[in-house]
């Protein structure tokens, strides 16, 4: 049996490991996987929901292929544009943070 898996047409490795990160609208999902090699590679998966006029509902869906190669370089150059958005709009980080406490104190409440 091929442990890779077939999706959309498309071959993908062996999924190791699948992260969602829910965002309003769109869901965000880090996917590690495997190579018939036995290396890792990550797949960045953006899907948005889309309604349409007449009701039904559609996902948009846009995929990011990074390899273990390019890991440190994606890192870096991740890391620096945040840090340049953290300096340039400070405020925007705040009521971020502030949702997300609210949000995280909420959830804790209703587990009660």
């Amino acid at each position: 049996m091929n442990p890779a898996s077939e999706k959309g047409g498309e071959e993908l490795g062996e999924q190791i490991l699948s992260k969602a990160v829910k965002a309003g609208r769109r869901t965000y999902f880090f996917d590690v996987r495997s190579t018939r090699a036995g290396d890792y590679f990550l797949t960045i998966t953006e899907s948005r929901k889309i309604t349409h006029p007449d009701g039904s509902i559609a996902y948009d869906r846009h995929k990011i292929f990074l390899y273990k190669e390019d890991f440190a370089k994606f890192g870096n150059g991740f890391h620096e544009v945040i840090d340049f958005i953290r300096r340039s709009k400070p405020e925007f980080f705040e009521r971020q943070e502030l949702i997300e406490a609210e949000q995280q104190l909420d959830e804790e409440f209703a587990a009660l």
